[in-house]
């Protein structure tokens, strides 16, 4: 027997299957496939276009550079341009292209003007630009990788030491990663921007391609030009590289403060989907490999040399980027704040920075990455790094650069003092950091005056006393260090003088080349 619905039935069953159809809208992300329009791709890919209720596509649009650090969010996305294979668009419903801008003003230009949503930066450099970008609010929303091999200073023959830099010219583009690293580089080894000849160019490559061409005594380059100028100029080279010097050129995405409150939801999930294609090339060559087929299509460049850039990064993960942002206490390693800020004065003593800077609380929005929940160790942070015992071979090794710091000590002592601990944490705690993966010898020396054999025994006990301070105090591992004891055997003035014996005592740090 068939029931009848009265109207009162009828309009009841219409307004709860309205009612649902709301709630769908409202809390789960469909996409309309009706409004999907398809188009060529780099990856022989259909280009599908995800669009809202409204018809409006939904497209988050991120300029980069030629480079492997990116490839997290690249592999995750499973190509340059909007694909139906996208994990970005099967797992959080939307679309992701990557617009590839390699002219530093083009790209500011694609930002300013809605071309693209997130632009990269590097946390360094971003202290040069961040002032004349204030009417766009930009934010830093998350931390993509740490250079790790990626830029490198080149040298000719018989440079063999940062010392060796003073009077010569060299290569590089200014206020970019390069200019950043010969910074930090040149103060490892007391050196002064004014102690070299400077050669400004307008890219890496353009230092690279004057460094082999011999107008130059060396260079900052990106790599692999780094191997390529080895190769092509007898004699030459690599001085140093951000292998050893793996915590200062921090790549991140910036976004106007106006785009975040209108998609935040979205950006969160681009987040999240981001840190994952990271923790999992991090975790399996057989993705690296994947990852650098995609990143050959979308940059246009061999297979080989795109699955080396990737390794020559740090994908940093949701854990690093907690340590990152300072939302970890217990970390005691680089920060965000902690680059933003050295380079700000960097940047302001050599007259780039003229104006105020507005504060790294006012430039970060960590809550993308407090919002995430990403579990299992492929998130976790970088481990520190640790280190083997030292050979009798590396304990001789030569030194790239050596920093002289003088740090008092009481007569006949080697206890430090709170005044030594800060001479120590202001002038040579951030190259420690910065070089978090080089070894690090360091030498206490003294004047002639007194006993010979108790001067020599003093300056062992008190290099000692530096080692033991920060591995206790910042968590560094012992077996990075040598400890050297000179005694007056090494000095660099004149012990005649009250002037040339107080320069002898002093604590000298070497990053050594092995």
């Amino acid at each position: 027997m068939k029931t009848k619905l009265t109207p009162l039935a009828k309009l009841l069953i219409v307004a709860v299957v309205l009612a649902a159809a709301a709630f769908a809208v409202k809390h789960f992300k469909l996409i309309d496939f009706s409004n999907v329009s398809t188009g060529s791709n780099n990856n022989t890919e259909n280009e599908y276009v995800a669009t809202d209720y409204n018809g409006k596509e939904k497209v988050i649009r991120i300029g980069v550079v030629t480079w492997g650090g990116y490839a997290g969010g690249q592999y995750f996305n499973r190509g340059f341009k909007p694909n139906a294979n996208s994990r970005f668009l099967k797992e959080y419903g939307f679309n992701v292209e990557f617009l590839v801008l390699d002219d530093f003003n083009a790209s500011r230009d694609a930002w300013k003007s809605d071309k693209v949503d997130l632009l990269w930066a590097t946390i360094d450099a971003f202290t040069t630009e961040v002032s004349g970008l204030q009417e766009y609010n930009p934010k830093v929303v998350f931390q993509a990788d740490w250079s790790r091999g990626g830029d490198a200073v080149v040298v000719r023959r018989g440079i063999n030491s940062v010392a060796d830099l003073k009077g010569k010219s060299i290569a590089f583009a200014e206020m970019t990663p390069s200019h950043t690293f010969l910074l930090w580089l040149l103060e490892a080894g007391n050196l002064k921007p004014t102690d070299i000849q400077t050669k400004i160019v307008p890219s890496a490559i353009d230092a690279a391609d004057l460094f082999k061409k011999g107008q130059v005594d060396a260079a900052v380059v990106w790599s692999p030009d780094d191997v390529d100028c080895v190769a092509k100029v007898s004699g030459s080279k690599i001085l140093q590289n951000t292998k050893n010097a793996s915590h200062i050129i921090a790549d991140v995405f910036v976004a106007k403060q106006s785009y975040l409150d209108a998609n935040r939801q979205d950006v969160r999930n681009f987040v999240e989907g981001w840190m994952r294609g990271a923790a999992e090339l991090n975790n399996s060559d057989e993705a690296k490999k994947e990852a650098a087929k995609i990143l050959a299509a979308g940059l246009g460049q061999p297979e080989d040399f795109c699955y080396d850039a990737i390794n020559n990064t740090r994908l940093c993960t949701y854990g690093d980027n907690i340590n990152f942002f300072g939302l970890n206490p217990s970390y005691t390693g680089v920060t965000g704040e902690a680059l933003y800020n050295k380079m700000d004065l960097k940047y302001q003593q050599i007259s780039y920075i003229k104006d105020r800077i507005p504060s790294w609380r006012l430039v970060a929005d960590p809550s993308f990455i407090q919002g995430l929940s990403l579990n299992g160790n492929e998130h976790s942070a970088e481990g520190v790094a640790t280190f083997t015992e030292a050979s009798e071979e590396v304990k001789k090794a030569e030194a790239i650069s050596t920093k002289r710091v003088s740090i008092s000590f009481r007569s006949g002592e080697y206890m430090l003092d709170e005044n030594a601990k800060y001479i120590i944490d202001n002038e040579f705690l951030d190259i420690a950091k910065g070089f978090g993966n080089a070894r690090i010898r360091i030498e206490g020396n003294t004047d002639n005056t007194g006993n010979y054999d108790v001067n020599k025994k003093l300056s062992m006990q008190r290099a000692q006393a530096v080692v033991d301070y920060l591995v206790r105090e910042h968590k560094f591992d012992a077996k990075r260090f040598i400890v050297v004891g000179n005694g007056p055997d090494k000095p660099i003035a004149d012990n005649n003088s009250a002037d040339g014996r107080s320069k002898n005592r002093r604590t000298d740090f070497e990053l050594l080349a092995k």
